[in-house]
């Protein structure tokens, strides 16, 4: 046994994390790709069959009241809250991802003073939320201007109503510095706007601590809810009151069954609703987060921490030098829970890795990106994929 496969072996023996593991349904392929889609929690096909069969089967349109249909959008962001860093009645499901950033977004722009006249987005947003954010600015007549993260604080000013931003590169796993950027463009009088796709469930976030404003993340990714399940919608509670959506519709009324032909905004984070909420995929991501009964957010991001450094580790041993350059930073503090790996022929190599047993995924031109999720992620399957990458580049 190599030397690195026997430092794999004392990590897992030593991880605290590491019974969480059997709460999934895995086999013996490397899956490195959570940060696309999170594996199968192994009790929710037993969960859905109950809500197919009997909820919707025997009680139909009764399981609106009987089942909690109805106030599932809540009650889930209530189980969401916590891993976010967000008190209960904050944060509301449903919608997509898309859907919660142009709502976030224009809400942010409606709150903030007359005179602000231009939305910042990350220049190095994934490109929907730029897309986005250019609706929102022709939509509020704001103009829109990219910048760089790390250039927000010089940037921002009197004229800026929202700044949207990435908590995490989906790139690079460039952990972005929330609790700053929040605090300079508060400075400068404008809102905020998180995008926390590929940080909720990986590492703290802090929503309520740092002051946030608004916030949207999906739940396919590290919180391991399925494929296109509903994303959550944060509200901070000190700006709910004149949270002003884009999307009204009759399941954010303030009297959604009286049917009436004005509109008042619901009380609280329900305003974010918008129509009848995607059952089926709510309560499949209601069922998921059981997986996280006694795990602790910290353990997840400490975890995170050494899998990453050690894949890094396996990856210098393992793969020839200058074969591929790390696109992650080294620092912890600007580390999400994916490494980057910029190679040349990057689309072939994932594709014979995916062929070895080894699932990350390739983003153009040169990008492979390996997600690494604490839930069931081990460091032998680390210290194997690295192994099998070297192999692939030699």
């Amino acid at each position: 046994m190599s030397e690195l496969m026997s430092a794999a072996a004392e990590l897992d023996a030593a991880d605290p994390l590491a019974a969480v593991r059997a709460r999934f349904v895995l086999d013996d392929v490397v899956y490195l790709d959570g940060n696309s889609l999170g594996a199968l929690p192994a009790h929710v096909p037993g969960r859905i069959e109950d809500v197919v069969r009997r909820q919707w089967g025997e009680l139909r349109i009764r399981s609106w009241a009987e089942s909690g249909w109805w106030t599932a959008p809540e009650r889930i962001g209530d189980r969401i809250a916590p891993l976010v860093g967000a008190g209960p009645g904050q944060i509301v499901v449903g919608d997509s991802t898309s859907v919660n950033v142009f709502k976030a977004l224009v809400a942010a722009v409606r709150m903030a003073d007359e005179g602000r006249d231009e939305i910042l987005v990350d220049a190095t947003t994934f490109p929907t939320d730029g897309y986005l954010a250019g609706s929102a600015a022709r939509l509020t007549g704001r103009t829109l201007r990219p910048v760089p993260p790390a250039e927000v604080p010089s940037a921002v000013g009197g004229r800026t109503a929202a700044v949207l931003l990435n908590h995490v590169d989906y790139r690079t796993g460039r952990l972005h510095d929330l609790p700053a950027l929040t605090a300079a463009a508060h400075a400068a009088g404008a809102y905020t706007v998180w995008d926390l796709c590929h940080s909720a469930g990986a590492l703290p976030v802090g929503l309520d601590e740092h002051g946030v404003d608004l916030a949207v993340g999906c739940t396919y990714k590290y919180l391991n809810g399925g494929p296109g399940s509903p994303a959550f919608l944060y509200v901070r509670r000190e700006v709910q009151d004149r949270f002003d959506s884009p999307l009204p519709g009759w399941n954010s009324h303030a009297e959604p069954f009286g049917m009436a032909s004005a509109y008042t905004p619901a009380a609280g984070a329900a305003r974010g609703r918008v129509g009848t909420p995607d059952i089926l995929s709510l309560l499949a991501l209601e069922a998921a987060l059981d997986v996280w009964d006694g795990v602790s957010v910290a353990a997840v991001r400490a975890k995170s921490l050494a899998l990453t450094d050690f894949f890094l580790r396996c990856v210098e041993a393992y793969v020839p030098a200058g074969r591929v350059e790390s696109l992650t930073p080294v620092a912890h503090a600007e580390r999400g829970s994916q490494v980057a790996l910029r190679c040349p022929d990057a689309g072939e190599v994932m594709e014979r890795l995916v062929a070895q047993g080894v699932v990350g995924d390739f983003r153009a031109p040169d990008v492979l990106r390996f997600g690494f999720t604490p839930l069931y992620t081990s460091f032998a399957d680390v210290e194997r994929a690295a192994r099998v990458l070297g192999g692939t580049l030699s």
